[in-house]
């Protein structure tokens, strides 16, 4: 397996500058994010205005409809594309950093797998129980990756032993999926909603959980910039250099999991962003994880929660799972970095 070129900004002078040039677009990502938001809590299927909205806030008129349209439907989805999107971005940016892979994600370790497993666990013994879904999907993330690496670690941690150990740890978890939804038709359209993936019927109280997970996870993985870039170098020089390759491995891979299984606790198993978002991050800022990092929180955010407002307005009065249109979007993007990829013989 082939992967990108190690410090490829410094041997080529022209996209060092190029990037550098670029940071400057990084004021706009917050500003674009501002305005989708706007936009995002404007507009509905149920032709509430923002001025009506802001009206019963000023009122006090909690019984309204347009301020339970705000308060309880349109804010808690604008915060969960925000933070599933920022979350989801993080994580793949950090994957993609220890696999050296541009076309690893979230769900080549297993996350996905591990929080939808759990998930489907939670339907089938507790049901009725609305947080046990959610709790159980973090914890089957978290407890997939640490998993996944102990089996690493002890076969060796190499980058290809964690992806082999995720594929491997993925299908038998697929299987089990496969049984209970075949078994138990009732769990099977609970679990549908889940795999889509989507933010409709989020509530303040279903984030409240995962609000703390991601802003330490991002907080982590901020911190993590610098030594992301020694570890780029390969593993050999960046332990010439100091760094504690399995140690910060094992940190990078932990952060990933909990940025992802949160986001997944309550957005269900949303495909691609973890993919999408650090390439294009990576075209425009460059290699340097300090600025890397930061700018896919950003743009991740703007993309889910555009992907969010795309779905609802579409086809006013009907509204799409925003899982469905990430996966329309995401599909084609796929299958266009395989054939760059291909052609620029980087990966193989």
């Amino acid at each position: 397996m082939r992967i990108w070129p190690i410090s490829s900004i410094h041997k080529h002078p022209s996209r060092k500058t190029t990037a550098v040039r670029n940071r400057g677009w990084l004021f706009a990502v917050p500003v674009a994010l501002a305005a989708v938001g706007i936009v995002s809590v404007c507009v509905g299927a149920s032709g509430v205005s923002i001025g009506q909205s802001l009206h019963a806030l000023l009122q006090g008129d909690t019984q309204s409809v347009a301020y339970r349209v705000l308060m309880y439907i349109r804010l808690p989805r604008l915060l969960g594309a925000v933070l599933a999107g920022a979350a989801l971005a993080a994580s793949g940016t950090l994957i993609q950093a220890v696999l050296h892979n541009p076309l690893a994600g979230p769900n080549v370790i297993g996350v996905n797998a591990g929080a939808g497993f759990f998930a489907l666990l939670g339907i089938l013994c507790f049901p009725g129980v609305q947080a046990a879904v959610p709790t159980l999907a973090f914890i089957g993330a978290l407890f997939t990756c640490l998993l996944i690496y102990g089996i690493a670690q002890r076969t060796g941690a190499s980058r290809l032993t964690l992806v082999l150990a995720g594929i491997a740890i993925s299908g038998i978890l697929g299987a089990g999926i496969d049984t209970i939804t075949t078994l138990d038709a009732d769990v099977l359209l609970q679990y549908q909603s889940f795999r889509i993936g989507g933010f409709s019927g989020l509530s303040f109280s279903m984030l409240q959980p995962a609000v703390w997970y991601i802003g330490l996870g991002l907080i982590a993985a901020l911190c993590c910039g610098a030594d992301m870039n020694v570890l780029m170098l390969g593993e050999q020089t960046a332990a010439s250099l100091g760094l504690h390759v399995r140690r910060i491995r094992f940190l990078l891979l932990t952060t990933a999991a909990v940025l992802a299984g949160s986001a997944v606790s309550f957005a269900g198993l949303l495909g691609f962003v973890g993919l999408i978002v650090p390439h294009i991050c990576r075209q425009i800022w460059g290699e340097d994880h300090r600025i890397l990092l930061p700018a896919s929180m950003g743009v991740g955010a703007l993309f889910v929660l555009l992907c969010d407002l795309l779905s609802r307005v579409l086809f006013i009065p009907y509204e799409i799972p925003v899982g469905i249109l990430m996966s329309l979007i995401g599909g084609p993007f796929f299958l266009w970095l395989l054939f760059r990829y291909r052609r620029g013989r980087a990966h193989d």
